[in-house]
């Protein structure tokens, strides 16, 4: 099979940007909680969680946006509990952030069995239908790849030009970045340090949880335990990938969510005997080369990972 050819086809574009979303959602979250000077390695749980209280919201009778709004809520909330314990408490962020995502994960599959303890099968929902923007939608290539996508798939895209604008432009985003990269000025000019990490640290966590709703809300139609499988660990990755900007962290998703894409096409169409675990380990290994090669001089926040405590030099 000619592997070029893929480039060609409409078809592979417009999948490559839907399995970018939940990338996007998660990457940005997790750029603001580190810009602000914390690591939060409870992002795959955080995802979970997402994926679990949106579509359970849907399942039960609320709606779409309903079960969105709702994830971002439960998501805000796990960040919250990171905070706590980062944040105020000067605690291990990794620990604490493992300890999150054994939380999270662990939470959505009890949840599941409790709401459906006999189900086998997981039920499905009616998911957000693909848009049919008049005029832009008809347009040629780009028409079908990025105006007939859902809802969710347009909002992340608009996310990473007001995440941008808000940390490179606004006064927020200037607090932000002083917090992670020096506290102790940020405090000499009377910012909060420990509210302004506890904002970003939840405001990036909601993202993270609308991320992995996306894909029990928009990419599948129902839940099953396990479906985030490692994206929380990938964006991770693609925020060092992008050193923390979050026009580069676009496309670090976009290239993750390509290679995912060429290999399950290369795995559909090849006759060969190579077994099916080479091309699932395709995206990864090549995401593994492109880090290395862009993070190699990366400037990370100066702060991160750095404890601050109120008062001390």
């Amino acid at each position: 099979m000619d592997i070029l050819s893929l480039f060609l086809e409409t078809g592979f574009w417009l999948a490559m940007v839907r399995m970018a979303t939940p990338l996007i959602f998660g990457t940005m979250g997790e750029l603001i909680c580190e810009r602000a000077g914390v690591l939060n390695l409870g992002i795959e749980g955080i995802m979970a969680a997402g994926c679990m209280s949106g579509w359970t919201w849907v399942f039960l009778g609320g709606t779409l946006w309903g079960g969105v709004l709702f994830a971002a809520c439960v998501g805000a909330a796990l960040g919250l509990l990171h905070a706590v314990f980062t944040v105020h408490l000067g605690l291990s962020q990794h620990v604490t952030g493992l300890g999150i995502t054994m939380l999270g994960a662990s939470l959505s599959s009890f949840v599941f069995r409790m709401v459906l303890p006999q189900v086998t099968t997981p039920p499905k929902i009616v998911p957000f239908a693909p848009l049919d923007i008049p005029v832009l939608s008809s347009l040629p290539f780009i028409g079908p790849v990025l105006f007939s996508q859902t809802a969710l798939t347009l909002l992340a895209f608009i996310l990473v030009g007001v995440t941008a604008y808000v940390l490179l432009r606004t006064p927020l985003g200037l607090a932000l970045r002083m917090v992670g990269e020096n506290p102790l000025a940020a405090e000499a000019q009377g910012l909060s340090v420990l509210g302004l990490r506890t904002g970003a640290v939840m405001v990036g966590s909601a993202f993270m949880a609308v991320g992995g709703a996306f894909l029990t809300l928009a990419a599948f139609d129902a839940f099953y335990i396990g479906m985030v499988n490692g994206r929380g660990w990938i964006c991770i990755a693609l925020v060092v990938f992008s050193s923390w900007k979050p026009g580069k962290a676009l496309l670090g998703a976009l290239l993750f969510a390509a290679f995912d894409a060429i290999q399950m096409r290369v795995q559909q169409q090849s006759i060969s005997a190579i077994p099916y675990q080479f091309y699932l380990m395709l995206p990864y290994l090549c995401s593994i080369l492109a880090l290395i090669t862009m993070s190699r001089k990366a400037a990370y926040p100066k702060a991160l990972l750095v404890p601050f405590r109120k008062g001390e030099r």
